[in-house]
């Protein structure tokens, strides 16, 4: 199997961007899991976010491991552009796209389940496609978050616009507890290792 980067060389991400869309009416949908996600890393790592007209995004930098930088970044150019925030951002730093981990819903995986891959295509989603063609590569981390498929009586847009239930507002807080583990673990010793740990996890709603 090829990967992307040699498994001698250690990926740590530098910048961790949450995928979703600006103004209220999207707060807690599925679709903005990714901003959910980023907001609790900022909580654990104590990282204030500012907006940053630069960055056409909230934007926010504090201390990794062993003293490493660590930015976050949640865009407001809206789902569809999202690669026009991660964009300024790397170039205003010049990081390579390696050192980006970018965090999203994934209707292909169930609630409850996540995945973290260090390369891979947009799979149908609009925010990676938009970040794959700015970043020039489809060779970076990223975390999918499980928002489960849509029923046959609700479209996909109705889906992933929607908010989650109040049993599944249990589990995804449980989850982004699990995503915030994971990304802590990358940070201190690489995705590789985080990848092996959590990709098999999975939190069920308990009966």
């Amino acid at each position: 199997m090829t990967k992307a980067t040699p498994s001698s060389t250690l990926v740590i991400p530098q910048l961790i961007v949450g995928l979703g869309n600006p103004e209220p009416k999207y707060d807690k949908t599925r679709h903005n899991i990714g901003f959910d996600a980023v907001d609790a890393l900022a909580r654990r790592r104590q990282i204030s976010w500012s907006e940053n007209r630069r960055f056409q995004g909230w934007f926010g930098e504090g201390t990794g491991f062993k003293g490493s930088k660590l930015r976050l970044l949640k865009p407001l150019t809206y789902m569809n552009r999202s690669g026009q925030a991660i964009r300024a951002v790397t170039d205003w730093y010049k990081l390579p796209p390696d050192s980006v981990l970018i965090i999203y819903d994934d209707m292909d995986l169930p609630v409850g389940r996540l995945r973290l891959r260090l390369s891979g295509s947009a799979g149908g989603h609009n925010g990676m496609k938009s970040a794959i063609a700015h970043l020039g590569t489809q060779n970076f981390p990223r975390l999918r978050i499980g928002i489960g498929k849509s029923s046959q009586d609700k479209g996909t847009i109705s889906h992933v616009l929607g908010k989650f239930s109040a049993q599944e507002t249990e589990l995804i807080s449980q989850m982004l507890e699990l995503v915030v583990e994971t990304v802590e673990l990358a940070l201190r010793e690489g995705v590789e290792k985080a990848m092996s740990l959590y990709n098999n996890r999975s939190i069920v709603i308990s009966k």
